[in-house]
């Protein structure tokens, strides 16, 4: 698995509702991906200008093959990022006890 957390903060408030329909318009195409296990945004209930997607792909190819997909080129590159301040972070679960192999968190 390949798990993916991107943290986006919109620096202008008139940007955050545009962001947030664009987000929701994204979610089933991305999830419609070859290798998409689960894709969700996320709003912030403390900052209304904060969003935090939580994505899960089955393998990092296919996280990379979804630049290429209609969600990042017709939606993310064109309506989001001009508008956003973003933080991507590839991510490992916490677990109780790791997988063999696994170095522990």
């Amino acid at each position: 698995m390949f798990d993916l957390i991107v943290i986006v903060r919109v620096p202008d408030p008139a940007d955050a509702e545009p962001v947030a329909a664009a987000l929701r318009r994204m979610r089933p195409l991305c999830l419609a991906e070859d290798g998409c296990v689960a894709w969700e945004a996320y709003h912030s209930d403390e900052d209304p200008l904060r969003f935090v997607l939580v994505e899960r792909w089955a393998t990092r190819a296919h996280w990379e093959a979804h630049g290429e997909g209609a969600a990042i080129q017709e939606i993310y590159i064109p309506e989001i990022l001009p508008r956003v301040e973003r933080e991507v972070h590839p991510s490992t679960p916490l677990r109780d006890t790791p997988a063999t192999g696994e170095p522990p968190h």
